[in-house]
């Protein structure tokens, strides 16, 4: 019996979900970019790595909160309702143990971050751990039934409500908590809203089979989310523990400028993809060709934004944040190089994940972690956030890519296609750092000098995807289920 109306109904759905998945990421992040500028320059570096001290405890207990298990409701094929209650059962009994060891260890955690004064934060940021479990079943339902235009609202809702709340708070007096107390209650209505739209009511509930199919499946993920957690955060621990509160200030913005990027042409295909992967599973060289086929038209618009950023990161920091935050340059030119990698790396993951790989994953970030944590300490204090930031990227151009090529090799994705794939994108990303870098020292006035470097950079975006016209068509027409892509 043929499967292309179902495949063309998955196409049409991936798409559409894809389309309110990017416009949700995009007015996100500005959104957030925009007020973060705002607050940087409203509460200083000092402040401000305070409270960067409490998001990386959540971001910490996030990357495992809930086990791993609420990936299973998009990657298996039984039906949401009969394994979401065990799912409930497990994600909330798992984020309420951890939340509660967070609001007791806060001042150990504040202390060793670099500032004990972020322990009230970090103890009021840890309520958002125990509201992360309670939806993280009703939001992985969500993503497989591709309800990107619900969750764009939730997440537009759960952005904005945030951000108006801590401009508020800061206006009046209340320093870094203003961001923590902001974000909590912006997560509490967001939590409603996800429950209230998943389309499989929610339960809790106890099987024992499924329990084990779960653990099974979870807890190799959520080892692995563990790994990639600290591959991808201990910089800025060992900036906090070693180098203080402003410097990890400092360096968290750098991060999060870096991020942007990431934010815009990552997080949106990673709402969809497991799902789209998941789908041609029984075609394995579709799936591999257009794994590919998605690599490069990802590369051609994310890699030469990411090195014109690096290379006119001095102009990018005193223009958008202001002078006072000219010392996050530094970390920034190498950050958001890594951020062009990590695009690719979690494309890859996905992928990875989906094809059943999970072990493989941990295994390259292990490695990641091993290799990156003792170069970061030895450079930490004798070359400040610049070396720690330089490691990190060395280690992932050295080590974490070409495992990941190495791993996708082994399950049919031909090396020589991925490199085929990226070749021409990162050539032209290397001219884009480089006329930035030229720009950002031939320009006397920031705007003027991350303007022209950022204009450039688009020129090339253009060229590249004029060059992948094909393929973008293509991957339109599947889409829309005129073609197999």
């Amino acid at each position: 019996m043929s499967t292309e109306p179902t495949e063309v109904s998955v196409t049409r759905r991936a798409s559409r979900a894809f389309g309110w998945s990017f416009g949700n990421t995009v007015f996100s992040r500005l959104g957030t970019l925009a007020i973060g500028v705002a607050l940087a320059r409203m509460l200083g570096p000092e402040e401000f790595g305070i409270f960067a001290i409490a998001t990386v405890t959540l971001l910490a207990v996030l990357s495992f909160n809930e086990l791993g298990v609420s990936l299973a409701v998009i990657r298996w094929r039984d039906a949401p309702a009969t394994i979401a209650p065990t799912i409930n059962t497990i994600a909330v009994g798992s984020s309420a143990m951890l939340t509660a060891a967070v609001i007791f260890g806060a001042p150990w955690i504040s202390a060793l971050l670099g500032d004990v004064r972020a322990a009230p934060v970090v103890q009021v940021i840890a309520v958002s751990i125990l509201l992360n479990g309670l939806v993280a079943t009703s939001a992985a339902v969500m993503q497989r039934e591709f309800m990107q235009k619900q969750r764009t609202i939730a997440d537009q809702v759960n952005t904005w409500l945030g951000a108006g709340l801590s401009l508020l708070f800061v206006f009046l007096g209340w320093g870094a908590m203003s961001l923590a107390v902001g974000r909590l209650i912006a997560s509490i209505v967001f939590g409603i809203m996800i429950i209230r739209w998943s389309p499989v009511p929610y339960r809790f509930g106890w099987d024992s089979a499924i329990a084990r199919r779960l653990f099974r499946f979870g807890l190799p993920l959520a080892a692995a989310s563990i790994v990639v957690f600290a591959s991808g955060y201990a910089d800025q621990m060992i900036v906090g523990s070693l180098l203080g509160a402003q410097a990890l200030g400092f360096y968290v913005l750098a991060f999060n400028l870096a991020s942007w990027p990431v934010s815009i042409f990552s997080l949106p295909l990673r709402a969809v993809a497991p799902a789209a992967f998941s789908a041609l599973k029984s075609e394995p060289e579709r799936m591999s060709k257009n794994f590919t086929r998605v690599l490069a038209i990802l590369s051609c618009v994310a890699i030469p934004v990411c090195l014109a950023v690096s290379g006119a990161a001095d102009p990018v920091v005193e223009f958008v944040y202001g002078s006072a935050w000219i010392s996050a340059a530094e970390p920034l030119m190498w950050l958001a190089a890594l951020a062009a990698l990590k695009i690719w790396f979690e494309l890859a993951y996905d992928y990875l994940v989906v094809a059943g790989r999970s072990s493989i994953v941990l295994l390259i970030q292990a490695c990641s972690f091993v290799a990156a944590l003792p170069l970061m300490l030895l450079v930490a204090e004798p070359y400040g956030v610049a070396g720690v930031a330089a490691v990190q990227f060395g280690v992932g151009l050295v080590i974490v890519a070409p495992l990941y090529v190495a791993s996708l090799a082994r399950i049919a994705v031909r090396a020589r296609a991925v490199m085929a794939a990226v070749a021409l994108p990162v050539v032209a990303g290397v001219i884009a750092w480089g006329v930035g870098w030229v720009l950002s020292r031939t320009i006397g006035m920031p705007f003027f000098a991350a303007a022209a470097a950022g204009l450039f950079a688009m020129l090339m975006v253009a060229a590249l995807c004029w060059r992948q016209r094909g393929d973008l068509r293509l991957l339109r027409a599947a889409a829309w289920g005129k073609e197999t892509a």
